[in-house]
């Protein structure tokens, strides 16, 4: 299916690994051209030369309140027009509530939520210009509160919430705001913990990760592949009537109305 990308412009932002890294492969084989955004310079080269179309990396910290600015300013300064906004940045700390320090949250919320939310002023004059998109890569812990995942689970549900909002907004400017909530994907942050259960349970990763999967209720850990190409569609004209979407993409393990 042609989803007509080609020639447009997507900023992807913790573009240097994982999800990030699929997603600018994925925009890459549309023919898009990218602005690629993370802390490491050396791996945002990488992606770019992996993805073979016309890149600009920009290695920023987003936690920094005028980061998001100067990415987007740089983004029109290269292309002149920017019509795909990918928030995908951000990692929140895991553990007991009761040992998460205040800095723990502050830098849980300076990144995914106020980096996006930052993203999406920045950028939004210019994706009305474009009539385009914005994505927001979030995860199903917003919906589903966890002991360990405080950080996490709230932060995620206040970029659902803004999601929303900025979605009704699109829906007078001509912007299309949606997310996505990906599960259980096989990242270097999942390799990570099915490292850690299967030292705590004594067995091996390939045992871990299946009784990991199993406990969740899923038949097997997703791909970052599979969140990119529902990123793909989002950001095309085919999902034109696609508005404030939320896309769980987790194998079944979430199930709410």
């Amino acid at each position: 299916m042609d989803l007509e990308l080609q020639n447009r412009v997507a900023v992807v932002t913790g573009a240097s690994k994982g999800i990030g890294r699929a997603i600018a492969l994925t925009l890459a084989r549309e023919k898009m051209r990218l602005v690629l955004a993370a802390r490491s310079a050396e791996l945002l080269d990488q992606v770019a030369r992996e993805c073979g179309v016309e890149c600009l990396i920009q290695p920023l910290d987003l936690r920094e309140p005028d980061a998001p600015r100067k990415l987007i300013d740089a983004a029109v300064a290269r292309f002149g027009a920017i019509d795909v906004l990918v928030n995908n940045a951000g990692a929140t700390k895991r553990g007991d509530f009761l040992k998460l320090s205040d800095d723990d949250w502050a830098d849980g919320y300076a990144l995914k939520l106020f980096g996006a939310m930052r993203c999406c002023r920045a950028a939004w004059p210019h994706l009305v210009n474009s009539k385009g998109a914005i994505v927001n890569i979030i995860g199903v812990g917003g919906r589903a509160p966890g002991a360990e995942f405080t950080i996490g689970g709230s932060v995620n549900a206040a970029l659902m919430n803004l999601t929303l909002a900025l979605a009704d907004r699109g829906k007078t400017d001509g912007v299309r705001v949606n997310a996505i909530n990906p599960g259980a994907i096989t990242t270097d942050r999942l390799q990570t913990r099915i490292r850690s259960f299967a030292a705590e349970h004594k067995v091996d990763e390939s045992t871990a990760a299946a009784q990991m999967a199993k406990h969740m209720n899923i038949a097997r850990f997703g791909t970052p592949e599979e969140i990119a190409s529902i990123v793909a569609f989002l950001a095309s004209g085919r999902a034109s009537f696609t508005q404030g979407a939320i896309i769980d993409v987790d194998g079944g393990q979430t199930q709410t109305l």
